[in-house]
């Protein structure tokens, strides 16, 4: 899933005209050819037969875009408004261009404006294939055409320019789901402390283990190194309590622990298990020490729960899932949410559509003054939104901007998490397993409950870019 578009979808610039097809014999070949090339960017629908519901019609839409949960007898049904609402926001998000839709000679006025609206909020192309063998019936379309304010059309007649204009048979189709997911696994880690952690594992494991292990940590030291190298944090204010957390003598905390958790999560957002994590983390604490900087992490992390320990990787296969599973953009973005961050779903009930950072890269959730209302803002929790859960996020905060009587301050996730019911069907509905839900942590998530502080050392002269070699000085 991308979130590429063409340069005219969501920029204000009208779109391009409607291309009506005037298939006079009901050719069964320039269906077929519609079918055929549909692929990413390109959809096909046929509307659904003896019905003229609005709503149905948006979710044909939506089977076209391989979001067909809803076909499901127990699964939620949207009316007709949320909807259309999801149709348009899938389609801002995900770079969807063109569309062509079968038999629009049966389309009612009310689907036809439907239609032009969708297509006036996103720009798409729209392609309308029309069964009319007589005169009369092409001006009788004309006419429906016209009154839904679809009146700048590209007609086209005969059957070989019909497939012309259709296009040949897309070459980057993909079937079926991608494959499963695969990561090196890696034994069960010591917790000792950063000093000591990648000379105990050179000892302990065998060659290939310790290789993958030492991969993980020299990643996690790379990072660190490379974030120190573009960020510098502010100058603490003259006025600035003291630190509840006690450092070592003379040290001095760091200022920017919401840039420092941001990094963290970021660090291990994609980690698939636990033990990778803590490789990342070990090594990230020795890149902060190359630069007399203590990274101070709990020692059990998985006791705290976070990214990297009760987080699921966004993979091709997760984010298909999501996709086919939950046509809802609030309910994807909602499950995203629950595997991105590892955190409990009471917090996660607290973010505003204000709490999702620019180009959805983060989020940024604010308990304390949600709790407490009227409490100046506190320290925010920090997670990272990996790139293939962002069109999940940007296609809510979509949904919910175009939801009436909406603001910032109001939740972006409201009503999904909210009764216990409601929430078991949500996470029924997406079939996959989410730790956070399964194995619930009460204390802080290991991220959040970091500390820094910079050390009245002198920095190394030259700081070596990588750790040396185990066998010479781990």
């Amino acid at each position: 899933m991308t979130v590429t578009s063409p340069a005219h979808l969501g920029t204000g610039l009208a779109p391009p005209p409607v291309t009506l097809l005037l298939d006079a014999h009901d050719d069964r070949a320039i269906h077929a050819a519609a079918y055929q090339c549909a692929h990413r960017g390109r959809i096909t629908t046929d509307p659904t037969p003896h019905t003229s519901s609005l709503a149905y019609l948006a979710l044909d839409l939506l089977r076209s875009m391989n979001r067909n949960s809803f076909a499901r007898p127990d699964a939620e049904r949207m009316s007709t408004d949320p909807a259309w609402r999801a149709v348009t926001c899938w389609t801002l998000t995900t770079g969807l261009a063109e569309a062509i839709v079968l038999r629009a000679h049966r389309l009612t006025p009310e689907r036809l404006k439907r239609l032009a609206t969708w297509r006036a909020d996103t720009g798409i192309r729209l392609i309308l294939i029309a069964h009319t063998p007589t005169p009369a019936d092409e001006q009788r379309l004309r006419e429906r055409l016209t009154a839904a304010d679809l009146a700048d059309l590209i007609a086209v007649r005969g059957t070989e320019a019909i497939l012309n204009a259709i296009g040949p048979a897309a070459t980057d189709r993909c079937y079926g789901s991608p494959p499963p997911d695969y990561a090196h696994p890696l034994p069960s880690l010591l917790r000792g402390g950063v000093a000591a952690f990648r000379a105990d594992c050179w000892r302990r494991q065998n060659d290939l283990d310790f290789a993958h292990t030492d991969g993980q940590y020299r990643a996690g030291y790379a990072a660190a190194r490379t974030w120190l190298a573009r960020h510098t944090p502010p100058p603490a204010p003259p006025d600035m309590p003291e630190a509840s957390d006690a450092g070592p003598d003379g040290a001095t905390p760091w200022q920017d622990m919401e840039g420092l958790r941001l990094f963290l999560a970021r660090l291990t957002v994609l980690s698939p298990s636990p033990q990778h994590t803590l490789a990342r983390v070990r090594g990230a604490q020795a890149g902060f020490l190359s630069q007399a900087l203590l990274l101070n992490v709990p020692d059990d992390l998985a006791e705290h729960g976070g990214p990297g320990i009760t987080t699921v990787p966004i993979t091709p296969r997760v984010a298909h899932i999501l996709a086919t599973q939950l046509p809802n953009p609030l309910r994807a973005a909602a499950v995203a949410a629950l595997l991105l961050t590892g955190t409990s779903h009471s917090l996660l009930s607290m973010t505003q559509l204000a709490s999702v950072g620019k180009h959805t890269t983060h989020l940024a959730i604010d308990r304390d003054s949600r709790i407490n209302i009227g409490v100046p803002p506190g320290p925010r929790h920090m997670y990272a939104i990996p790139h293939r859960a962002r069109p999940f996020l940007a296609a809510a905060l979509e949904f919910r901007r175009r939801t009436p009587r909406t603001a910032d301050h109001l939740g972006l996730f409201a009503n999904c998490f909210g009764t216990s019911e409601r929430f078991e069907h949500l996470t029924r509905d997406v079939s996959l397993h989410i730790p956070a839900v399964l194995h619930p942590h009460p204390t802080e998530d290991w991220h959040i409950a970091a500390r820094c502080w910079r050390l009245n050392t002198p920095v190394p002269a030259i700081a070596p870019t990588m750790p040396p070699a185990p066998g010479a000085h781990p």
